[in-house]
């Protein structure tokens, strides 16, 4: 595979990543059970290092990678449930790796190959993430120790992630 093609590829792997990586945390905002926006906010901070190693890829090809803008999501109202936002976002995953996976033989360079492999592999695991928080699981990272429960939580997470 010639250096203009894989760049090609690179970017273009990167562009679908960051894709789902914005409409994650668009959702995220959306999402204020505390347990599902944990494991929002889990499968952002994997995807941010899954950016990096994309990005340093594509700088070591001499290319830039493209932004994509995180997407305008309607407003849930009280008490709407975001069951269908995670539906949808293991429906993405799925088609992410669906794509990509035929794809991988093309990549003729090792390293990069195997970075996109790893990458698809952790989409499926998100997406496995997405289907729990879409049958009501309240435990997919794990159980909180001596049975604490949501009522520990308060009224769930913040609205934003960051506080300055």
């Amino acid at each position: 595979m010639r250096t203009e093609s894989l760049l090609a590829v690179l970017k273009e792997f990167h562009r679908g990543k960051l894709s789902l990586r914005q409409r994650h945390v668009a959702v995220a905002r959306q999402v204020s059970q505390y347990d599902a926006n944990n494991t929002y906010q889990y499968v952002i901070n994997r995807e941010d290092v899954h950016l990096q190693w994309l990005e340093a890829a594509i700088a070591e090809l001499e290319g830039t990678p493209d932004d994509v803008p995180e997407p305008s999501l309607p407003s849930l109202v009280w008490n709407e449930s975001f069951a269908p936002l995670a539906t949808q976002d293991a429906t993405d995953a799925a088609a992410f790796v669906a794509r990509w996976r035929p794809r991988l033989a093309e990549v003729t360079h090792a390293r990069h190959r195997g970075l996109m492999d790893v990458i698809l592999g952790e989409t499926l695991e998100q997406k496995r993430f997405f289907d729990q928080i879409a049958a009501g699981r309240e435990d997919v990272l794990g159980r909180r120790a001596n049975g604490a429960g949501s009522p520990g939580t308060g009224n769930g997470v913040l609205g934003v992630r960051w506080i300055e």
